[in-house]
């Protein structure tokens, strides 16, 4: 037996933009929302294979970069592609050292979260 990751837990300034834009990313639909709380999934709800974010209200803004990150992958268009779409939905080119030889792309969500888009597609 062995425990699996089932929700990931976001502090954000605000929940209701931060939820809706990673809910375009992923694809994701809102699951609940309760006293400034939304968790966002996949159709299917909580406990299925992926987990669930939840992003709580936070008084302070992020500041640093992040200890631990998403890497997303496209799963039908290449990264070029993604990578239009995701900046026309609000990410945004994010540096964190990387050389510029990398296969993935660092970017941030609307807060300034870096995540990376790695070049392969997951069908």
């Amino acid at each position: 037996m062995a425990s699996r990751i089932s929700e990931l837990v976001i502090p954000s300034q605000d929940p209701q933009r931060l939820a809706a834009f990673w809910c375009e990313v992923l694809d994701f639909v809102v699951l609940s929302t309760e006293e400034g709380t939304v968790e966002i999934g996949p159709r299917e709800g909580f406990g299925g294979l992926q987990p669930t974010l939840f992003f709580l209200p936070a008084a302070e803004p992020k500041t640093g970069q992040l200890r631990m990150h998403f890497d997303v992958n496209a799963t039908d268009r290449d990264q070029d592609a993604e990578l239009e779409r995701l900046l026309k939905l609000g990410a945004r080119p994010a540096d964190v050292g990387q050389r510029g030889d990398e296969s993935w792309r660092v970017l941030a969500d609307p807060e300034g979260n870096e995540f990376c888009l790695l070049s392969g597609r997951l069908g």
